[in-house]
């Protein structure tokens, strides 16, 4: 009798985590949702869709050649400006990454 308690004991502990397993398994699936999509929508009205907007007609006009400029300066010009649209750019949409990353958490 002292043998079969103990099996019932140990298959029964065994049950209990294996349920208890299972639910937190699922509990941390993905597929897991209480139906409603979670996207996250970034307000364009916070200013780095008009900066972004601004930069890009400062470096449409930039990029036009001035009166009596030489080839040469002209092509500096261009590449400085190049140079530097690429750099605001990139930190606006760092700002828009970051946003984005700091929303998931």
């Amino acid at each position: 009798m002292n043998n079969m308690v103990k099996k019932i004991m140990i298959y029964s502990l065994a049950g209990i985590m294996q349920f208890g397993l299972g639910a937190a398994v699922i509990e941390a699936s993905p597929l897991h949702t209480d139906g409603t999509p979670q996207l996250v929508q970034l307000d364009r009205h916070d200013g780095r869709e008009e900066r972004r907007q601004n930069e890009n007609r400062r470096h449409e006009r930039e990029m036009h050649r001035h009166y009596r400029e030489s080839d040469r300066d002209w092509n500096d010009r261009q590449w400085r400006e190049n140079q530097r649209h690429d750099n605001t750019m990139n930190e606006i949409l760092a700002g828009v990454v970051g946003i984005v990353i700091g929303s998931q958490l």
